[in-house]
């Protein structure tokens, strides 16, 4: 029999449940969808949040070295007063560290010990990667890229350049490289989508933006429509320009490049499910958001830097254990036949693999992670990233030891020679 409080769980779960689809971008489908919002853009590549002293400043670096403050002090929390019966945060860090320590003497015997430094070191750093990676507002809180700054970012680096130099070449006449580079992203970009956010009038609020709730995917502004000009118009500033005629003195070119400096939406415009955008939406800036926080191992670089840091000392262990003459004769063998001089070239290819392996494993794993919770919180918000923030967690522990323990077991075929593999 069901009592009253499994009836009123019941009930609520099954309430969530129906808000969460309603909302979503399921529900959008139906002309609901209050809870969606447009999917954030999805980069490989991290993205550069402030330039200090022109220093590029990445989103990811901010994770890594936030991730690194939390280890830190959690680390202090649990040494500084150190008992016999442990505290619980205590105990959770000798239960850890005693596992890598039966672990390595399993592995490589008591000489292995030596390794265990840098073994738990990047153990507890990829964990507080992979951690830190999920907390609410990663990958949604941030600043705009804003209008100009995007088709700017386009006109350089993709292949309307290209096509424009080709344009430039069959005239004679001298024209404005960069102006033809935009108008070719404003022609080809022109149903290209994007955020519409809310605007705050501190000028501190200003720069801090989430994505808005309610506004999904088709609810994106279409690039003609904050820049208020139609293809056709495009083309004709081309033409003109290439017949030689000052873009600073064409009338419709300067509303447009106005237009898009001020990277709002300037007129209604229809949605991609048919729908005409409501008239608030006039004025609102738009944008792409880049976030603040990105997960560190979602990076390649950081995983890159990790898996060489590993490599180095996996070499050291190797020199230091066998000597210059033992370690590097793994590598190259000429004494004893080309069989075995192939093979010592294999095994150096192979440590160069071991570091590709380290890298793109984390790498691949954790990002493709995120994007599976970024399409959850999509698809179903509010309940939807619940499961799968569980298996995240358990995901980004498994990470973290296949990395440390790979590491050491590399560690302990480094400081073992040949000879002692043939004994075993």
């Amino acid at each position: 029999m069901f009592n009253s409080k499994s009836i009123i769980l019941s009930s609520l779960v099954l309430i969530i449940l129906v808000i969460s689809v309603l909302g979503g971008a399921l529900g959008a489908s139906f002309g609901f969808g209050f809870l969606s919002g447009p999917l954030p853009f999805i980069s490989i590549a991290a993205e550069t949040i402030f330039k200090p002293f022109g220093y590029e400043l990445k989103n990811s670096s901010v994770m890594l070295w936030m991730s690194m403050i939390v280890l830190i002090v959690l680390s202090w929390l649990a040494t500084r007063k150190l008992q016999e019966v442990p505290s619980k945060l205590q105990n959770i860090f000798e239960l850890i560290i005693q596992f890598f320590i039966d672990t390595a003497k399993e592995a490589g015997g008591d000489q292995a010990k030596r390794f265990l430094p840098v073994v738990i070191t990047i153990f507890f750093a990829v964990l507080a990667f992979n951690w830190m990676g999920i907390l609410p507002g990663v990958g949604s809180i941030g600043k705009i890229e804003t209008i100009d700054e995007w088709v700017s970012h386009h006109s350089h680096s993709g292949h309307c350049s290209k096509i424009e130099v080709e344009h430039s070449n069959k005239t004679k006449v001298n024209v404005n490289q960069e102006i033809l580079s935009k108008l070719c992203v404003l022609e080809e970009e022109s149903s290209h989508g994007f955020v519409v956010f809310d605007s705050y009038e501190s000028s501190f609020l200003s720069k801090i933006n989430i994505m808005p709730i309610g506004r999904g995917e088709s609810s994106r502004a279409p690039l003609s429509s904050i820049g208020n000009y139609e293809v056709e118009e495009i083309e004709q500033i081309r033409k003109k320009i290439l017949n030689g005629e000052d873009p600073n003195n064409l009338e419709e070119w300067k509303k447009i490049k106005t237009n898009i400096s001020i990277g709002r939406v300037s007129e209604l415009y229809e949605s991609k499910n048919g729908t005409v955008s409501p008239p608030e939406y006039i004025g609102k800036k738009t944008g792409e958001l880049i976030p603040f926080f990105r997960g560190a191992s979602t990076d390649v670089n950081t995983t890159l830097a990790i898996a060489i840091f590993a490599m180095i000392f996996i070499q050291y262990w190797g020199f230091s254990s066998l000597g210059f003459k033992g370690y590097s004769g793994k590598f190259i063998n000429l004494s004893q036949g080309p069989i075995n001089a192939f093979v010592g070239i294999l095994e150096l290819f192979g440590e160069l693999a071991k570091t590709i392996s380290f890298t793109f494993r984390l790498f691949g794993n954790m990002f493709a992670g995120e994007i599976v919770l970024i399409s959850m919180g999509f698809l179903l918000p509010m309940i939807g990233m619940i499961p799968f923030m569980g298996l995240e967690l358990f995901v980004g522990v498994i990470q973290a030891l296949i990395f440390s323990m790979l590491t050491l077991v590399f560690g302990v075929m480094a400081a073992t020679s040949h000879s002692e593999h043939d004994e075993h």
